[in-house]
């Protein structure tokens, strides 16, 4: 709250997309799956997304992340970095990125209708972590109504993950060509993209799909990571 002539006023808070009323996102700490796996991708131009290994030296995030609207260009590789379990400053790895691969069927300047495809896989220079801090990739879509969850560093509170874990399934749609997206009513804003949107099957974590669209209100919509596509080196 701030005061002016003598009267408290409530500030308002900035436009966030993807937040409803009551904002339920918390802090999580980052020693064990799922939170371990997730880092925060950077680059040398000062973006920054969130990302997730599916392999010791292999991330997801998403593609819009990684294109340079100016230069209408993707930005080079080298210039990607990523931090796993990044937190204020401190982080389990580090590594750059040598090459990134996009799906065919993304177009950064059509996103809205070809967000289905909106995905990067990150190729490091190194391993970021061991197998025990990978998250496997769901096999299928989901069920309309499934517990999921979804956590990333987002432009509120970006020297932190943040997540809400009390979030369902709100629909699965499909674009004009029938390619799937996931609707979800989780809380989550700008920094999140690149994020899994998170459920659990046979006991154990599993990464649905990618966060790549956030709501005007409450909710938005993940790429779904269960029928991939041939990609192309995004340069």
């Amino acid at each position: 709250m701030f005061v002016t002539r003598g009267y408290a006023e409530p500030l308002s808070p900035p436009a966030r997309p993807g937040i409803g009323p009551d904002d339920t996102r918390r802090a999580v700490t980052m020693k064990s799956l799922p939170w371990n796996a997730i880092g925060r991708v950077q680059t040398e131009l000062g973006g920054r997304c969130t990302g997730f290994l599916v392999a010791p030296a292999v991330v997801e995030t998403a593609a819009h992340c990684l294109w340079l609207v100016k230069t209408r260009r993707y930005i080079q590789p080298h210039d990607i970095h990523f931090l796993r379990a990044y937190d204020r400053g401190q982080y389990a790895a580090h590594a750059r990125v040598t090459r990134f691969l996009v799906s065919p069927g993304y177009d950064p300047e059509h996103e809205a209708t070809t967000a289905s495809f909106d995905r990067a896989t990150l190729f490091l220079e190194n391993p970021a972590g061991t197998a025990a801090d990978i998250l496997p990739v769901a096999p299928g879509l989901p069920s309309i109504g499934d517990g999921v969850t979804l956590g990333g560093y987002e432009q509120d509170y970006r020297e932190i993950l943040t997540s809400d874990m009390r979030c369902h399934v709100v629909g699965i749609f499909r674009n004009g060509e029938g390619y799937p997206m996931i609707g979800h009513d989780c809380d989550a804003t700008r920094g999140s993209s690149g994020a899994p949107l998170l459920g659990q099957q046979n006991g154990r974590w599993v990464a649905l799909g990618v966060q790549v669209l956030a709501n005007s209100g409450q909710g938005g919509s993940a790429a779904p990571l269960s029928f991939m596509q041939v990609s192309v080196t995004g340069k």
